[in-house]
């Protein structure tokens, strides 16, 4: 497949919208991420966000400088509203999109998740770099056998906002979840991974007086 957007140069994050009509009418939508979190702007948050992740395996696959965990099999999902979302896709950006209280990460994952009408969740989980062991997975064949749970923090707080999707086409809305507690990853995995693979995150957007919440 012809790759037409990038991060830099010509194909890059502010010619997207003319790389294409889908990508034009997609930018449209008003409420764009990522965005930059502060404590301060937030209303609570009294819903609660319920996690059912299992053991399963992922495929690997490389798309536009970022490298994807796709699940083989529709197991895990999670929970929001009564509706469920099931998880379809596991990926980082490096250095972190969003922002929270002025400090930009490392790294960001972002879990991707979907209901059954195709209504998109995503959960970001920020990370700094350490010298710490990798986490314990099992590989073979390109594909990777391991927990999505390892992925989520052990403080559950987070804020939730309605934005977009952060690569062509970024429409909206998505239902957003950034987790504010960061995160150890090892270094030594993340330079298996991102071998060849340049800087993938999207600038920060206008939040455009958008209501942002958060879960103590």
């Amino acid at each position: 497949m012809t790759r037409i957007w990038s991060y830099t140069g010509e194909n890059g994050p502010e010619f997207w919208p003319e790389l294409s009509q889908e990508f034009y009418e997609a930018a449209q939508f008003p409420l764009q991420s990522p965005i930059s979190l502060s404590y301060e702007e937030t209303q609570p948050l009294y819903k609660n966000l319920t996690f059912h992740y299992e053991k399963q395996t992922f495929s690997i696959k490389n798309v536009n400088d970022t490298i994807h965990f796709e699940p083989v099999n529709t197991i895990s999902f999670v929970d929001f509203l009564h509706d469920r979302y099931y998880l379809t896709d596991i990926h980082f950006h490096m250095p972190s999109e969003h922002i929270i209280a002025n400090e930009q990460t490392s790294l960001e994952f972002h879990l991707v998740h979907k209901n059954n009408y195709g209504d998109p969740l995503v959960c970001a989980v920020l990370f700094y770099l350490t010298k710490e062991p990798a986490p314990s997975w099992a590989e073979d064949n390109n594909e990777l056998l391991f927990d999505p749970s390892l992925f989520l923090p052990m403080n559950a707080s987070y804020f939730h906002y309605e934005g977009s999707l952060t690569t062509p086409p970024t429409d909206g809305p998505v239902k957003w979840f950034v987790f504010d507690q960061k995160n150890p990853m090892s270094s030594s995995l993340m330079e298996r991974f991102k071998t060849d693979l340049l800087p993938n995150n999207r600038p920060l957007q206008d939040k455009k007086q958008r209501l942002i919440y958060y879960k103590k």
